[in-house]
């Protein structure tokens, strides 16, 4: 079987290493990995200055979704997974210039104890009124799609979701709170209102589950044994939120590329057709015309809506539909020095309303220990998302000046003015990366799903699906090797 992989992220990466195992057990499978760029690895991009590790995209992946940190222990990276410092993790919110601390209690966007909440900053008195009387919401079925803002909104108002929902989703999706699908990015949060209407009793409900588990969980350690109802899952509770590598995530992209066949890697070669051909695949990459057996899109939806507009139109017009964002990340490297104190914590997210460029700021050398030698200070700031993507024209030194005048303004001109010199600048910018999860998105791939059932050969991975998360990635470029590899196990025991 010869399979053509179209994008060499990290989902295109992860599927090639599934591929080249399967090979090495035995399998009958050849693949060619076409990228576009001259480097593989997407926005997984790390650098060492001066032995600073400084990340150009993400800088981690959330430790509970496992096949992150499964991957890397594959290949060998086990003692090299750093978790983050989350015994000094705390979070913040611009409001008016000031920074407002994320209250004790708040899990995700709901709040869970009443005095923290009571007593913070970041609400009114009429929204903290409101979150109280949240209790009382009947359940309340779940007839059809909506915004996360219109969930959010209706529990607790609209300062919720523009204090809380909309720069917490930002953070994540670099996307807009009134387009995201509540279903797709908020599932548990529309069952507990199915349940239980109100979400405060939800959350409070999961969290005595959860307890409950990791108790069970304690007593099988303590006895040796899986204790009644404790799963397995529990029994590996994720000591951090949050999951990198000493090295910067550069080291899972090398990692990876070290066990492929490097005459199977065409860099540099953009995908300019791909239609049917009998029972195969026939593509076109610059002077290459060649027919394989499978193909996996894992490029963004909308460079494989272009490619499979002649198989399939209905399927290349939904996925060129998926919506995507662009994001601008700000390395600024400080002597700690010559800075003033900064605040407890990682950083900070900045709402929408507060009408500035930066999304957030985080401060990088707190939140992995490590990977930035004592007596330097990394402030990484992120720009751009769904409703700034006109930063992307703007040069690098009008985005180094405007994040260093944001900074100054938020944290005080004494902590981070202008004045104080940057050892390095680092500007990285990408376009359309980030897939949004639009109202009906749920809906969407079902049609997705079905348009590809039709075409034999024909796998999607990538963050446009089912996750945008770097596990997430790796998960449905190895589910897309698996099911191309058991699927022809499959046909050649039948014969």
């Amino acid at each position: 079987m010869r399979v053509a992989i179209v994008g060499g992220g990290i989902a295109g990466l992860a599927a090639a290493y599934e591929l080249e195992k399967a090979r090495g057990a035995g399998a009958d499978v050849e693949y060619t990995l076409f990228e576009s760029r001259d480097r593989l690895g997407g926005s997984l991009a790390s650098e060492n200055v001066n032995g600073i590790v400084l990340e150009r995209g993400p800088d981690s992946f959330l430790s509970e979704k496992l096949a992150g940190a499964e991957l890397c222990r594959d290949l060998g990276l086990g003692d090299q997974l750093v978790p983050s410092n989350d015994a000094n993790r705390k979070t913040y919110i611009v409001v008016k210039n000031r920074l407002v601390p994320l209250p004790d209690g708040l899990m995700f966007l709901i709040p869970t104890k009443l005095v923290p909440t009571a007593l913070s900053g970041l609400f009114s008195p009429a929204t903290k009124i409101r979150m109280a009387l949240e209790l009382l919401h009947p359940p309340r079925p779940s007839e059809q799609d909506e915004s996360v803002a219109a969930l959010v909104e209706r529990h607790f108002g609209k300062e919720a979701v523009d204090r809380l929902a909309d720069p917490l989703l930002s953070g994540i999706y670099g996307g807009d709170a009134t387009q995201l699908s509540a279903r797709t990015v908020l599932p548990r949060l529309v069952e507990m209102e199915t349940q239980y209407g109100s979400l405060t009793r939800g959350m409070l409900a999961a969290h005595k589950q959860m307890r409950a588990r990791m108790a069970a969980a304690r007593h099988a350690s303590a006895n040796g044994g899986p204790a009644p109802g404790a799963g397995s899952e529990m029994r590996s509770v994720p000591r951090s939120i949050f999951t990198s590598l000493k090295g910067g995530l550069q080291q899972l992209v090398d990692a990876l590329e070290s066990r492929l066949n490097p005459d199977w890697i065409r860099k540099s070669t953009a995908v300019t057709g791909l239609e049917r051909d009998g029972d195969g695949w026939l593509l076109r990459a610059g002077d290459i015309n060649q027919l394989y057996d499978a193909v996996i899109l894992a490029s963004p939806a909308w460079a494989a809506g272009k490619l499979l507009a002649t198989a399939d139109a209905r399927l290349g017009d939904e996925l060129g539909a998926i919506p995507y964002s662009s994001s601008i990340t700000v390395n600024l490297v400080f002597d700690e020095a010559q800075l003033g104190r900064l605040p407890d914590g990682f950083g900070f997210l900045v709402p929408a309303v507060e009408g500035r460029a930066m999304l957030a700021c985080t401060f990088v050398h707190r939140k992995f220990v490590g990977r930035t030698p004592t007596g330097k200070a990394v402030l990484r700031a992120f720009l751009g998302g769904a409703k700034n993507e006109a930063l992307l024209d703007q040069s690098d030194e009008v985005l180094v000046a405007t994040v260093r005048r944001e900074l100054s303004e938020i944290l005080g001109p004494r902590i981070a003015g202008p004045h104080i010199p940057a050892e390095a600048t680092q500007v990285s910018r990408w376009r359309r990366a980030m897939a949004q999860y639009a109202v009906g998105h749920q809906e969407r791939m079902e049609r997705v799903n079905d348009y590809v059932a039709e075409l034999p050969g024909l796998r999607l991975a990538g963050n446009a699906y089912d996750g945008i998360g770097i596990p997430d990635c790796i998960r449905t470029g190895r589910q897309a090797a698996r099911g191309l590899v058991t699927e022809k196990q499959a046909v050649a025991g039948s014969l």
